[in-house]
């Protein structure tokens, strides 16, 4: 019981992995030769291309099984930022396309917001934008995300660099569609906010970019809580 209340709190400082032992149990430490650069751009690279897919984005098996050494031999020890771009396309409307695109490491000011917003705003069909971030963004560069015509979201480079969906204590997670919510609230005379719920800067949240409103089914198979059912609502 007290795992399960753990779990439940978890969520309440908007970082949340569902087990908080997930960054240490993922990282592994191993020799290695070439440049932290390098190793960090293909790290966060790689769990970009992940989050891609687990989003339903049509990203290869060759982007996703590439090595490190494969990655320094295609891209070099210090990456051109540009050709490490990602835009690939939703498997179930290939017209609709997502963009990463890395930033420097300079501080992110208005000018920068606008330079990027200069190279994407004629993209056909371009209906997300990801920033990853190595320096801070400003307020003002903040505020003008707002301007652009796709949904942007920014994430810091060491948020990427461990697939928080991997570890081997994340529990099965489902994300319910808009007729399996309505069916969920309907049998059990529920509303939105009486479901336990998941804030929108929860990592997980994140790594799915869920919007307020959607719910996931949390499914929970370890010792000592079990079989265990819970559903939460984005807030």
């Amino acid at each position: 019981m007290e795992e399960v209340m753990a779990i439940e709190r978890s969520s309440e400082n908007g970082v949340s992995t569902f087990d908080d032992g997930a960054h240490s149990h993922c990282i592994a430490k191993t020799e290695d030769k070439g440049g932290v650069e390098s190793k960090r751009f293909y790290l966060a690279r790689t769990t970009a291309l992940e989050m891609l897919r687990d989003r339903g984005y049509q990203v290869s098996d060759a982007e996703l099984s590439l090595s490190l050494s494969e990655f320094r031999s295609g891209f070099g020890e210090k990456p051109d930022l540009e050709r490490l771009r990602i835009s690939v396309p939703l498997r179930s409307n290939p017209m609709k396309k997502i963009l990463v695109v890395f930033m420097g490491s300079e501080p992110v000011t208005v000018k920068t917001v606008r330079v990027i917003h200069s190279q994407v705003s004629s993209t056909v069909g371009l209906h997300g934008l990801i920033l990853v971030l190595q320096s801070k963004m400003n307020h003002f560069a903040k505020k003008e995300l707002a301007t652009f015509p796709c949904t942007v979201e920014t994430f810091p480079i060491g948020d990427l660099l461990v697939n928080i969906t991997k570890h081997t204590g994340q529990p099965k997670i489902e994300i319910l569609t808009k007729e399996e919510k309505e069916k969920l609230l309907s049998d059990h005379a529920l509303e939105d906010k009486q479901l336990p719920s998941l804030k929108e800067k929860d990592s997980f949240v994140r790594y799915h970019g869920l919007k307020k409103g959607q719910v996931v089914k949390i499914t929970y198979s370890k010792e000592p809580v079990g079989h265990f059912v819970t559903y939460r609502c984005i807030v």
